[in-house]
């Protein structure tokens, strides 16, 4: 008797469809004597998979009401779940017999060998079919745009992490998967919640910025010029006070860059640093300019990211450099004619992808604490500099390289493992001042005299003038961007939606299906164009609620649909104004 009947038509299934898995699978080195020989019947009569132990996945932990904990009745139609390890599928078919055809079930597998097991013993096309059950590749790159594709479930719905209690007695694999899981969903959950509050605020500023950007000219010729160049990442994290005596005194000839926010800790420290960046788009940037001496600065050129508050822009004494980043209206429109990066949530993210961009040969990070040590937030000289002992509810506790407890919070941790995320990337080495704060993975700890003796503040003779002069060969104004004004087009589609929705909702009992249809063409229509998209991001999200998280329409909702209808038009027509138009004719902010 066949041990694996429906391993054939599941992975033929997944080769005939193009599934990820297939192609990880068949790269994948897995012991084919484990599928001949593991496999059993315990003495519950179930079946079993023998581990290296020679005890069974089940003999201690009997499926039954092991997942029934596994059920989240709550928006379960627009939820997911993720799941680490399958086993032999027990956990995976109770979560997909037992939830809406449109919750999502996730599963990350990290060993071939039971994945191959589980797909041999249930059918799993119809759920591969209808969109239900996803196979997820164990790579980083790859779960994180499966997690940043989950926007409608966070929003609309909620996200559950099971780690399968049996598959972890195979190995640590899966408790550490579990964990970088909860991490990347922790991260993104911010993420996403500060977008959503956000977006209208950061998109809108970048529209107020975007006659001034083309004026300010490109980064895009940047890539490639820091050959030859060390890098350093000057953080306003407490332990730059003890660091940046020691670096002053053997500056080497490297490249410092830092944040706008963490000049004037620098001044009071005696080092300026050779270009700053901000992305930070809320108006609380405004209070660096109660500490900024505009005579330090005036030669410092500023990279900032598009989105920052316009008022920060205009006050900056120095030269300035337009960064566009990912979300804003520079994400399709200008991809080919500019460099636009994903700016992070941080800015020593930000310079960490923007050096990478440039090339440089190695990069130092200094002052990068993510903690509070001894008392103090950050540097003295910042804005937000603190000096309490309090611990808040929103601290949480870590450990140093040296085993001592010390402060940090949520916030500091996401942008700490965004970093390090970052980092991974980089091909070439990364090395950390470490000042008594988290410790951060990647990097190689060292001391400045060990920094300056193994030519970590050294440079290729002339490369860091060079990169100047190049990134000061930035500052010329690009071809100005001629796009035409597209509201009369948009006010008339969707006054022609409106007249339609409110004709079909004079019967909602016989036309939910063409309500539910003429939704979704608007829907389709509102993410066509990639100018207006990312500023109409919440009008879309909130479109979305009414065609994906919507079992049947009520008279409220054609309500809904015209508030979201006026809101869409309001943005368009702010867009043809300060964007679409000749820079002579563009509305000021």
């Amino acid at each position: 008797m066949n041990p694996y009947p429906f391993l054939k038509d599941n992975i033929e299934y997944l080769q005939r469809t193009g599934n990820p898995i297939f192609q990880w699978l068949s790269t994948r080195p897995f012991n084919e004597e484990m599928l001949k020989t593991r496999l059993y019947r315990n003495d519950f009569g179930l079946h079993d998979w023998r581990m290296d132990n020679g005890k069974g996945l089940f003999e201690s932990l009997p499926p039954k009401g092991l997942y029934g904990n596994w059920l989240h009745p709550e928006k379960a139609g627009t939820s997911a779940t993720f799941v680490v390890g399958c086993n032999l599928g027990y956990g995976i078919n109770h979560l997909l017999t037992n939830t809406p055809d449109t919750h999502k079930v996730m599963l990350l597998e990290p060993r071939s060998e039971m994945l191959l097991a589980c797909l041999g013993q249930t059918d799993y096309r119809p759920f591969f079919e209808n969109k239900k059950f996803h196979l997820l590749v164990p790579d980083e790159r790859f779960l994180s745009e499966v997690v940043r594709n989950l926007d409608l479930q966070f929003i609309y719905g909620q996200i559950h992490l099971k780690s399968d209690i049996p598959s972890r007695q195979l190995g640590p694999e899966y408790a550490r998967w579990a964990t970088w899981l909860k991490n990347k969903l922790e991260n993104f959950s911010l993420e996403l919640s500060t977008l959503r509050h956000r977006q209208d605020i950061m998109v809108g500023n970048e529209i107020d910025n975007f006659a001034k950007a083309m004026r300010d000219g490109s980064l895009k010729s940047m890539e490639g010029r820091g050959a030859g160049v060390g890098a350093v990442i000057l953080g306003a994290g407490p332990s730059l006070e003890t660091m940046a005596p020691l670096l002053k005194k053997k500056m080497g000839h490297v490249l410092y860059t830092c944040a706008l926010q963490t000049i004037p800790s620098l001044q009071n420290l005696g080092i300026k640093p050779h270009l700053c960046a901000a992305i930070d788009y809320d108006k609380s940037m405004l209070k660096i300019y109660e500490r900024l001496d505009p005579d330090f600065v005036q030669d410092v050129p500023l990279v900032y990211s598009t989105k920052i508050d316009p008022m920060v822009l205009k006050r900056y004494p120095g030269p300035t450099l337009p960064l566009w980043t990912v979300g804003g209206v520079g994400t399709y429109v200008l991809k080919e004619r500019d460099l636009v990066l994903d700016a992070g949530g941080n800015v020593s993210v930000t310079l960490s992808r923007f050096l990478r961009y440039c090339g440089v040969s190695h990069l130092l990070l200094a002052g990068q604490d993510y903690a509070w040590i001894n008392g103090q937030s950050h540097s003295g000289g910042h804005h937000n500099h603190t000096t309490s002992e309090t611990r808040y509810p929103w601290h949480q506790t870590t450990r140093n390289m040296d085993g001592e407890e010390i402060l940090t919070t949520v916030q500091y941790m996401t942008a700490k493992r965004e970093l390090e995320d970052d980092l991974k990337q980089s091909d070439f080495p990364i090395f950390n001042l470490y000042g008594g704060g988290v410790p951060i993975e990647g990097t190689t700890v060292v001391d400045v005299d060990t920094a300056y003796s193994k030519g970590v503040l050294a440079s290729a003779p002339g490369a860091v003038e060079s990169f100047l002069r190049d990134l000061n060969g930035c500052r010329h104004g690009t071809p100005p961007l001629r796009m035409e004004p597209r509201s009369p087009m948009w006010t008339n589609s969707l006054r022609n939606a409106e007249k339609h929705l409110s004709k079909l909702f004079k019967d909602l009992r016989d036309n939910q299906q063409k309500i539910h249809e003429a939704m979704n063409r608007v829907e389709l229509f509102m993410k066509q164009d990639p100018l207006y998209a990312p500023y109409l991001f919440n009008e879309i999200v909130d479109m979305a609620g009414l065609t994906k998280a919507k079992a049947s329409y009520e008279s409220k909702d054609l309500g809904e649909f015209k508030r979201i209808a006026k809101s869409m038009l309001r943005k368009v027509r702010e867009i043809d104004r300060k964007v679409c138009l000749p820079p002579s004719e563009q509305a000021v902010a």
